[in-house]
């Protein structure tokens, strides 16, 4: 299997602009660990809970903690701004580790221990096409070796998603959905057990598919908070 076979390919952005408030509000309400900044389609960063956790607001020290990460003036300058920025340009990342969407998934693993990162952007050429997380990686070793899948394992997964998304109504940015030589792995958080119902009868009734295995948890509405606008 390789990124674009497990990857999360309808991916929660901010803009530069957004406020920090509300990209930590995002993180929350969705569960979720980082979010990628785009400008103009352009991938420019990403913020994850690290570029928050020290925000001036959550230190309670008296000397700041810029000033003993500091080696120059212009690195504390730099802290400065990622403790008090109210954008997410000021908190965000900005040198962001990107993944191929043809790496395979042993090697996006490798990165991931190397780099001690839990996200990643996946890039078609200078397009951001989705985002893999460690979660990903693990569904995609559970549904089989890190090998290649079959020629038609993507075309599956691509019309269970677009099935699930237009004709049943499940809302599938927290849904995962692998497949590795016709049996499918579904992954994921809904809202109701007749959306779990719903995804698992488009996957059995997609051409191609041998075998579902509904993995899927259905947690409270309230908990998440689906709204996509």
């Amino acid at each position: 299997m390789r990124a674009r076979d497990v990857m999360t390919a309808e991916v929660l952005t901010v803009g530069p602009e957004t406020s920090v408030t509300d990209v930590a509000k995002l993180m929350l309400d969705r569960r979720i660990s980082g979010v990628p900044v785009v400008d103009a389609d352009r991938l420019v960063g990403i913020v994850s809970e690290g570029d928050l956790m020290r925000r001036a607001e959550l230190i309670t020290e008296r000397r700041p903690w810029w000033l003993g990460l500091a080696s120059s003036p212009e690195d504390q300058a730099k802290a400065y701004v990622k403790a008090h920025g109210l954008k997410a340009r000021d908190v965000m990342t900005k040198e962001v580790v990107t993944i191929d969407e043809h790496d395979p998934l042993d090697q996006v693993a490798m990165i991931f221990e190397e780099l001690g990162i839990k996200r990643a952007p996946v890039m078609q050429g200078d397009k951001m096409v989705g985002i893999v997380s460690r979660a990903n990686l693990l569904q995609g070793l559970a549904a089989g070796k890190t090998g290649s899948t079959g020629p038609n394992d993507k075309a599956i997964r691509s019309a269970i998603l677009a099935a699930a998304r237009e004709d049943a109504g499940v809302r599938v940015p927290l849904v995962g959905v692998t497949v590795a030589n016709g049996v499918v792995h579904l992954w994921g958080n809904v809202a109701s057990e007749a959306e779990s119902e719903a995804m698992r009868v488009v996957a059995e009734t997609a051409e191609g598919v041998r075998q579902v295995h509904n993995h899927m948890k259905v947690l409270p509405s309230s908990v998440l908070e689906w709204n996509f606008e």
